[in-house]
């Protein structure tokens, strides 16, 4: 399914700070995973999307490099993510960051994405 609903995202601010205290991370340029396994919940994953401000001054820039994100995990999260989760039964909260210095083009974007969402799957199960 090629959605992003809301109890898909990210929202409580009690799992977020537990994702930054207790979770594990990596990077894969140009993002920054951190994931936590947490209690299984209606959604294989709840993901959060960031983008420094110290680095994009600009709300334009922030936003459009986000709705990239969104729409890169949007497409390959199913496949890539989802059904080795449902496989394994784990639900994880997730958090990507990104921290590159310039802002790529969304077929970059969509392939180092892919590639996070495979390294993820990898330290997962």
């Amino acid at each position: 399914m090629y959605t992003l609903k809301k109890e898909e995202r990210l929202c409580n601010k009690r799992l977020i700070d537990e994702l930054f205290q207790n979770g594990s991370s990596f990077l894969c340029y140009p993002f920054k995973v951190s994931f936590n396994i947490i209690a299984p919940g209606k959604v294989p994953a709840q993901t959060l999307f960031s983008v420094a401000k110290k680095r994009y001054k600009r709300a334009v820039d922030r936003n459009l490099i986000k709705r990239r994100m969104r729409e890169a995990y949007r497409l390959s999260k199913q496949r890539l993510l989802y059904d080795h989760l449902v496989t394994a039964d784990k639900t994880i909260v997730l958090s990507i960051a990104y921290i590159g210095k310039e802002i790529e083009d969304y077929s970059v974007i969509d392939k180092k994405m892919q590639k996070a969402l495979i390294q993820l799957c990898s330290m997962i199960v």
